[in-house]
């Protein structure tokens, strides 16, 4: 796989959400959840199922940071 962005977690499918017209796909790295929120079209095109072995690809310019 070739792709430019610069995040990439490997992961685990652990649930598939199908709603209306977008999956929320809940992906297992590492012991933490990321959440991927995707249409249903491409839940079916990739084949993803619970179990896939997949790439969390995330892309963003910014990353920001809270505090209470």
């Amino acid at each position: 796989m070739k792709i430019s962005a610069r995040n990439s977690l490997p992961g685990t499918v652990k649930h598939i959400q199908k709603g209306a017209t977008t999956a929320h796909v809940t992906i297992d790295v590492n012991g933490l959840t990321v959440t991927a929120s995707i249409t249903n079209e491409s839940v079916d095109e990739l084949g993803l199922r619970e179990g896939s072995k997949v790439q969390a690809v995330i892309k963003s310019s910014d990353v920001m940071i809270a505090v209470d």
